[in-house]
């Protein structure tokens, strides 16, 4: 409007009532408080010596409005000097938002300093009314229909504004129906279950999987026009999608119009372009055979395989595109793939990002991929999960770049985000049972980030003294051979402990040795010494009366251990996928006095069943047996069972055989652990609710099954069996981990199934410094 009376201005300004010409001798700026004359006279088309007539003040004029610092400009004659008064816009003093939840503060104000509304600039209100409704088309996004956004301009001294935003968010609309119209070869349960968008359910408060979002409903219909090219039907279109809402605008109605088309099988398959490796090679790679149903996800897969193995050669930069043509008259498809290799690579660079704490010479040896090498994808991806495992991140990624100025050189970055690699408890108070506790313990697997594991622990308690110094360096030598120690003492009182009444006093020394045989598998050796003394209470039991009477109660053992292990996890902690597996053999020579060898296997399993769910299957196995003089295996050495890492919802060591009360004490039989050991656990693994990230934290529905067996009981012992199935004791629960700064916090929620008369349940357990 102020433009179109911009003539009229001029024809009523006195000044410049003719068309008369002036030279401009200067020009006089009024009115300016936060604009600098600079930025004015940067903007006026004219300057001091020109001439100037009606239409140049117009050209003026116009374009200081373009500037859009003003809200209103006056130019005037006075003699030969060219006056212009200006009046400027206000500028936004603050921007004041309230009501909003879904979406947070500073993302509102980034959204409004990208539109040019911001603290410190010009206020334009028609830059503000678009944004109100940008505002309000991003909570429709979120189904949020009744959200509404309403501006005020609060004026304040100084030509200065507050923008005021009061935001009413409403409900996000629940999903009440989705049809699917035009399929007849599938029917509408089988479609809609692809859906990330789900009707109102019983557990949709929950999941909140019943509210509608555009950004799911577009992920849903890729994900349905996949489902029908993966099965032949080539010619399958979406042709609309209607989105209707309720006239309360709190349900929503999806329809989803298709066209199926035919079934199509594929004909021909022939490859073009530039054959690097050779045809009969690469045709083995290709899952597309002549006469199969036509499969686009087989078709992209062939693509990943010949790109990975091109990749492998060092044409990082390869394609592969497969195009299908489409015979109607026999419903066939030929399908085409064309490679491309481009040049070989070489990496030029490897660089880390993110390791404040770790240095890099610890990242750079798990490195396969070597600098000033041809690249290969598949060292490339190999490193990376070698940094994954080394359980000091919670997030590795990687990331190639052309050097400018070439086409053959690219520099690799991996991207790591530190989590805590260590733990630190420590303790002072009074347990019942326990008096007073007095501990101490620091355990961290990346020392001052040097990827060396120490751990040092001092404890008290009224049943047990401690103190142990351990060491590892998983690169003792540059080709990975590991090396550690382990020193302790302990003095352990085991009635205290749900165990049999006998206490022991141990010193202990160790050193192990590891050397890998495959990127997965390694095998470690190692040597120990342990001098243990045990002493019994007033009234011992039967069974550790025996042993003493046989065996004395002091020993010396030398002992030495070998075992092999494997592992394709792809993370050293908090796993989701992968398998682990663990064989060892510990044997106490006849140098001491005690011969004994003990078997162990552990391993563990991780199928996705779904993006976000992982299926865990878990399995602990022991058996030891006495050799030469020695007719069993000691009693301090048996396994024990319950608890976290065996049994959940059992109490901690009081599983499988007890021992023979003394006559003279009472009936009362306490834990006393068997020589085989046998415990599983089958869970399903899932994200925490309403967490954003889940990459420290691990919750799983859990079924443990399990036992401590013994295989020469005496018939004076209660609840001893040897290994059987009828025996095994079940629970079922919920637990979960959390990598705190302090260590892992673990907590489950169990029940036992079918504990015996013998057995102790306890439904809430809790542990720091270990997982579940």
């Amino acid at each position: 409007m102020k433009r179109l009376l911009l003539p009229l201005l001029l024809c009523l300004c006195p000044a410049f009532a003719s068309a008369d010409v002036f030279q401009i001798e200067d020009i006089r700026l009024d009115g300016l408080q936060r604009v600098s004359a600079g930025t004015v006279f940067a903007s006026l088309p004219v300057h001091a010596g020109d001439l100037i007539d009606d239409e140049g003040v117009g050209v003026a004029m116009r374009a200081l409005f373009k500037t859009g610092y003003f809200d209103d400009i006056h130019v005037a004659r006075e003699g030969e000097v060219l006056v212009v008064t200006l009046k400027e816009r206000p500028a936004v003093a603050e921007i004041n938002i309230d009501g909003n939840k879904a979406i947070e503060t500073p993302d509102l104000l980034n959204a409004l300093r990208d539109a040019g509304v911001a603290e410190g600039q010009i206020f334009k209100q028609t830059v503000l009314e678009g944004m109100s409704q940008e505002l309000r088309r991003q909570y429709v996004g979120q189904g949020r229909y009744g959200a509404s956004v309403v501006s005020d301009i609060q004026i304040l001294p100084r030509n200065r504004v507050a923008v005021n935003l009061t935001i009413d968010e409403g409900q996000v609309a629940s999903i009440k129906h989705i049809n699917v119209v035009g399929n007849s070869f599938f029917d509408d349960e089988t479609l809609i279950k692809l859906f990330e968008l789900k009707t109102t359910g019983m557990l949709s408060w929950i999941f909140n999987d019943d509210k509608y979002s555009r950004e799911k409903l577009s992920g849903d219909l890729e994900r349905l026009e996949s489902w029908y090219l993966d099965r032949g039907y080539l010619k399958f279109a979406i042709d609309s999608t209607q989105v209707s809402i309720s006239p309360d605008r709190d349900a929503v109605f999806v329809t989803v119009n298709i066209t199926e088309g035919d079934v199509y099988t594929v004909g021909e398959v022939e490859l073009a372009g530039e054959l690097i490796i050779p045809e009969e090679f690469l045709r083995l790679m290709i899952l597309t055979r002549p006469g199969m149903i036509f499969s686009q996800i087989l078709m992209t897969r062939t693509n990943e395989i010949m790109i990975r193995r091109l990749g492998a050669d060092g044409y990082t930069f390869a394609e592969v595109e497969a195009y299908p043509d489409i015979n109607e008259e026999d419903k066939t498809a030929k399908i085409t793939y064309y490679v491309t290799p481009g040049k070989r690579s070489y990496v030029r660079r490897i660089e880390f990002r993110g390791n404040t704490k770790t240095d890099d010479e610890v990242l750079r040896r798990e490195m396969r991929q070597m600098e000033g090498a041809s690249a290969s994808n598949t060292l490339l991806e190999r490193s990376k999960v070698r940094l994954e495992r080394l359980s000091y991140f919670k997030q590795v990624d990687m990331e190639t770049r052309e050097v400018p100025g070439t086409d053959d050189q690219l520099d690799v970055f991996y991207t790591v985000e530190e989590q805590p690699s260590g733990s630190v408890g420590a303790s002072l108070g009074i347990a019942q049972g326990s008096g007073l506790i007095l501990g101490g313990n620091v355990s961290e697997s990346n020392f001052f980030g040097t990827g060396n594991s120490v751990s040092l622990g001092l404890s008290s308690s009224s049943y047990r003294d401690s103190a142990s110094l351990s060491f590892n360096n998983p690169y003792f030598t540059k080709d990975g051979v590991s090396a550690g120690y382990r020193v302790s003492f302990t003095s352990t009182d085991y009635g205290e402990f749900d165990v049999a009444d006998y206490t022991t006093d141990s010193l202990s020394t160790s050193v192990n040795f590891g050397y890998p045989l495959s990127e997965t598998s390694r095998v470690s050796i190692g040597f120990g010494y342990e001098n243990l003394e045990v002493d019994v209470g007033v009234f011992p039991t039967l069974e550790i009366v025996q042993f003493l009477r046989e065996n004395g109660d002091n020993y010396k053992m030398y002992t030495t251990s070998l075992s092999w292990s494997q592992s394709t996890l792809n993370r050293g902690v908090l796993a989701t996928r992968g398998a682990s597996q663990r064989v060892g053999v510990e044997y106490s020579t006849p140098i001491g006095d005690m011969e004994y060898l003990k078997f162990s296997y552990s391993g563990q399993y991780f199928y996705p069943l779904t993006r976000s769910l992982t299926l865990h299957f878990k399995s602990d196995l022991g058996y030891g047996i006495g050799l030469g003089d020695t007719d069993r295996l000691p009693f301090f050495k048996n396994y024990y069972g319950g608890g976290f890492g065996s049994v959940r919802g059992f109490e901690r060591n009081t599983l499988g055989p007890q021992d023979t009360p003394n006559p003279f004490y009472g009936d009362d039989s306490d834990a006393f652990g068997g020589n085989v050991k046998i415990t599983g656990t089958a869970e399903i693994i899932f994200p925490v609710p309403f967490m954003a990230d889940n990459r420290s934290v691990q919750a799983a529905f859990f079924v443990d099954a399990g036992n401590i067996f013994d295989t020469e009981c005496n018939q004076t012992q209660k609840n001893c069996f040897k290994p059987e199935l009828g025996e095994l004791r079940y629970s079922v629960g919920i637990g979960g981990t959390w990598l705190s700064g302090f260590g892992p916090i673990t907590v489950a929620l169990a029940r036992g199934m079918n504990e015996g008369d013998f057995d102790e349940t306890e439904v809430f357990q809790f542990s720091m410094g270990q997982g579940f």
